[in-house]
């Protein structure tokens, strides 16, 4: 390729996920947190580059979105990376934690009263 874009990338990000468009799980969201897994598997292949960028990342605990954004990439080539990872065992997925299902209108309440005093 002759230079690259605007961020300086020498490769288009089609070009990072193999072509492939659609991730192969459904495990990710913005919001859920990817972690590294330390030590390695004994069987895991040897990552790519990219796939080692994202790995150094995730030493601690990272959401998919801040990961993407740190890394400069979109979402759906972050995604489709983690897949990989995730199939070859180098990471772990956590869901994001379920939102209360009721609203505690006493403690909104105190908060609007406390913020209205600022």
């Amino acid at each position: 390729m002759s230079g690259g874009d605007t961020a300086g990338r020498l490769v288009r990000p089609f070009a990072l996920t193999g072509g492939r468009t659609r991730p192969s799980r459904a495990d990710f969201t913005l919001i859920s947190t990817v972690t590294a897994v330390d030590p390695p598997p004994a069987r895991a292949p040897r990552p790519q580059p990219e796939h080692q960028r994202i790995l150094r990342r995730c030493a601690e605990p990272i959401a998919v979105a801040e990961l993407a954004a740190l890394l400069d990439l979109p979402m759906s080539v972050i995604v489709i990376m983690l897949c990989d990872l995730l199939e070859a065992g180098r990471i772990t997925v956590h869901p994001p934690h379920p939102v209360a299902a009721t609203v505690d209108l006493d403690l909104l309440q105190k908060v609007r009263d406390g913020l209205g005093r600022l």
